[in-house]
């Protein structure tokens, strides 16, 4: 199979596991009457992260008989994802809502969470970043860095956990809005159907996973072009589409907790878990197509925290995430 072929039918595969995969969380979050913080910020961002996670994985792994090429499709997938996210994310989001709200229309996700989420997001890239200059041979720094990551991710899933009670009583409970796949092919509405949904959509994510790595190996070694450069650009935009299509589903139905914690809540878990496994399996060094996405990602981050923190999130913000996104492709072009 050709390239351009095999990667649409890839990020088809990841679509339709993405979309079950979310599905059964949502079932789970009303099932368990958990917050919509919870669920968007935790199940769902986990749920459409595992693209995301599972590329690198396979890259480094289970990818091509090139070592190095491995370890740039790992690196650009790991920091590749949030800045994506951070960015073109946010913007396409704010882009759903432009025709009814306008530009200086207000976004409203339930603004603790969303600060929260920003926080640790800031705080564990940054450690991400600071990575990057811990040279490979010094392994020690390297784990105890990676080890700092993971216990942050830790501290937050608890503290989104703590506040859920509260936050449901406030009205903010999360409701499914479609019915169970497989219940819809006849299984029956029980927990163990959730789970069986939710593992055959691990399983298609990581089927599409392994042929994202292939294809973007195929197309490095036929162009030329560094499989780092090629896995910043087309695998977050492949691998980011679940949240997208997600967030925007969501936030065109009003539900604008659910469908910024989505991305929010990915960006915590790929500014912290994903840079760990970098850190930790690849050579994690600060090339300039690196440390461009990077400074962009987490300069997009404090533009949405400091708005965040002023209660006043309009259209218009999310619109400036998509600038940050622009000038990554600016930069890369003229340092390429």
């Amino acid at each position: 199979m050709s390239v351009v072929p095999q990667l649409l039918l890839m990020l088809a595969v990841i679509l339709l596991a993405a979309e079950l995969f979310t599905n059964a969380v949502e079932h789970l979050g009303e099932r368990l009457g958990i917050s919509e913080g919870v669920t968007g910020s935790l199940f769902a961002a986990m749920a459409t992260a595992m693209p995301e996670s599972t590329i690198p994985l396979v890259a480094i792994f289970a990818g091509t008989a090139d070592a190095a090429v491995n370890a740039e499709i790992g690196i650009g997938a790991i920091l590749g994802a949030p800045l994506m996210l951070a960015t073109l994310s946010f913007a396409v989001t704010g882009a759903a809502v432009l025709g009814r709200r306008g530009w200086t229309g207000h976004i409203r996700p339930e603004r603790s969470g969303l600060t929260r989420d920003l926080t640790f997001f800031l705080f564990g890239f940054g450690l991400a970043i600071l990575g990057l200059w811990i040279p490979e041979s010094q392994r020690l720094a390297r784990a105890l860095l990676a080890l700092t990551l993971v216990a942050t991710y830790i501290v937050y899933v608890l503290r989104t956990i703590k506040v859920s009670a509260q936050l449901v009583e406030a009205g903010h409970g999360t409701e499914a809005h479609s019915e169970m796949y497989l219940c819809r092919a006849g299984l029956p509405d029980h927990g163990a159907v959730v789970g069986l949904q939710v593992l055959i959509g691990v399983a298609l994510l990581v089927l599409g996973a392994k042929g994202c790595v292939d294809a973007v190996e195929q197309v490095a070694a036929g162009s030329g072009v560094s499989a780092l450069l090629l896995s910043l650009l087309i695998i977050p935009i492949a691998t980011e589409l679940p949240e997208n299509v997600n967030s925007l589903l969501w936030i065109r139905r009003g539900k604008d907790t659910l469908a910024i914690g989505n991305i929010t809540g990915a960006m915590v878990f790929q500014g912290c878990l994903l840079p760990a496994m970098g850190i930790l399996m690849t050579p994690w060094t600060p090339t300039p197509p690196v440390l461009v996405g990077v400074t962009l990602a987490y300069a997009a981050g404090l533009w949405l925290l400091w708005h965040a923190q002023r209660g006043d999130l309009r259209v218009w913000h999310l619109g400036v995430n998509g600038l940050f996104y622009a000038g990554f492709i600016l930069a890369l072009i003229r340092t390429t």
